[in-house]
């Protein structure tokens, strides 16, 4: 999986090309993030996924990457909560109920945690997610006071303050996928233990950037989650510990959900377009 590449478009946005391979499959993710879209009726994210032999390379399957993107999401929460969290599944607060947030929020309650309370300035977004979840809307301080809390913003502005944090909480922190972007403050995430799906991204891209910038963390305080996954290394230290999981999104991820794809059209399960060359 080779680090994923940005291609900007100032002042609109970005590309982001990411590739990967594994299981005798390769993937080229090209995706965007134009956070001014929706002014325009357009999504901030869109673009198409490539899957291919990695065997002859043949081309096998075109997927929506906008879809792809918002489901791994939502299930990199449900992992990291499942490794990092406090034993018991419990309650979760989502700060940001967009496309990413509700999944994140659906793939937590399908792993069994919750009930929840979901926020967002848009009041009509949290209290639709909140309505299909049967869990509550709720101010971001309600949000902050759940046990497992999902940050899926823009990462325009600090949402997660040192003051907000509490014993025991896990923080997934899932907006900041870009340079320039933090949902929590400086300060809250030198105060936690420190995971991220992949050291690079995250140091350049991600929410522990401004911290390793201000030079309040470094690269021995931050564990991958696929160590932890692995048993390579320890997760949570204990009970009382406050945990942040910095995800950025990686293309393995995004190979493992079309490879899925892949499985379950092969199968009969699901119906897609199919086109000879």
């Amino acid at each position: 999986m080779p680090p994923k590449v940005y291609l900007d478009s100032p002042p609109h946005g970005d590309f982001r090309a990411m590739p990967a391979r594994g299981d005798d499959l390769a993937l080229l993710k090209w995706v965007t993030s134009f956070p001014g879209n929706p002014a325009d009726g357009l999504p901030v994210v869109t673009g198409v996924v490539c899957l291919s032999s990695a065997t002859d390379g043949q081309p096998l399957m075109l997927l929506d990457a906008r879809s792809v993107t918002a489901l791994r999401t939502g299930a990199v929460a449900a992992v990291a909560a499942d490794a990092l969290a406090r034993r018991e599944r419990g309650t979760v607060g989502i700060i940001g109920c967009g496309l990413h947030g509700a999944w994140a929020a659906r793939c937590l309650a399908a792993a069994g945690y919750g009930p929840g309370v979901c926020h967002d300035p848009r009041q009509d977004a949290a209290a639709a997610l909140a309505a299909e979840l049967d869990w509550d809307p709720g101010s971001r301080e309600q949000a902050l006071r759940c046990e497992v809390v999902c940050c899926v913003t823009p990462g325009h502005e600090i949402v997660v303050e040192a003051g907000d944090l509490r014993p025991g909480l896990h923080l997934n922190m899932l907006g900041a996928d870009g340079p320039g972007k933090s949902e929590a403050s400086v300060g809250a995430v030198a105060s936690c233990a420190l995971f991220c799906d992949e050291w690079h991204q995250a140091s350049h891209g991600g929410e522990l950037t401004a911290a390793i910038e201000a030079g309040v963390v470094t690269r021995d305080q931050v564990t991958e989650l696929g160590a932890v996954l692995a048993g390579d290394a320890p997760g949570r230290p204990g009970p009382e510990s406050v945990t942040l999981f910095d995800s950025t999104g990686l293309a393995i991820q995004d190979l493992a959900v079309a490879a899925a794809a892949l499985e379950a059209w092969r199968e009969g399960r699901v119906e897609a377009q199919v086109v000879r060359l």
